[in-house]
């Protein structure tokens, strides 16, 4: 478990380093729907290694929400702000087993603190910190959390899992960016994406 999670995360940060430009207060996303499992255990290594179903970029700090836009694929992405990138907003379907993956960059401070909304679970990676391991079920929960690590700008892997039926939340007041543009992005996660899959069988051979 800890060789794949170790090379998920290797994969997702040499994608995420791979490029210069920015774009300030915007950030990328990757969503499939009829994940099951993934969506209850929302972990990094969980990612799922097919094409997404939907990819869409949206400003930062996030704040997707069912209770605005409805409990649908379309109806939560829009309640954040999100432009529909590849894919289809699926308006009509169904947000359960839902799961998400953000990735990008983040400047951090030590000792800053910032707020988390979420339902379901969530994990958040900064570099090389774990920062937020919530990964499982959750009715909609507010927590503060403070970033104990070294000063500076690092790669983030940000996962969200929606199941068990409505509502749904993700809020994080973080000013999550993009490393590269927009369309940049999509094919670096995309690679990521295959390169996990390739990984994936090794390590089970």
């Amino acid at each position: 478990m800890n060789l794949i999670s170790n090379k998920v995360w290797a994969a997702l940060a040499v994608a995420s380093l791979a490029a210069t430009a920015t774009q300030a207060a915007s950030i990328t996303g990757s969503l499939w729907v009829n994940q099951v499992s993934a969506s209850q255990s929302a972990t990094i290594k969980n990612i799922p290694t097919t094409t997404p179903d939907v990819t869409f970029s949206v400003n930062s700090p996030l704040n997707f929400n069912s209770y605005v836009g409805g409990y649908t694929v379309g109806g939560f992405l829009q309640s954040g702000g999100a432009t529909i990138l590849t894919g289809s907003d699926l308006s009509g379907h169904s947000l359960d087993n839902t799961f998400i993956a953000f990735m990008g960059q983040v400047t951090v401070a030590n000792g800053e603190t910032f707020t988390v909304t979420h339902d379901d679970g969530l994990q958040l990676k900064i570099g090389e910190s774990l920062l937020i391991n919530e990964p499982g079920p959750f009715a909609p929960t507010t927590d503060t959390w403070t970033y104990t690590g070294n000063p500076g700008t690092y790669p983030f892997v940000l996962t969200y899992g929606e199941s068990w039926g409505a509502p749904a939340v993700l809020q994080i007041s973080l000013p999550l960016e993009n490393v590269p543009d927009g369309g940049a992005t999509i094919a670096l996660l995309g690679g990521a994406i295959t390169t996990l899959g390739m990984m994936y069988r090794r390590v089970r051979k």
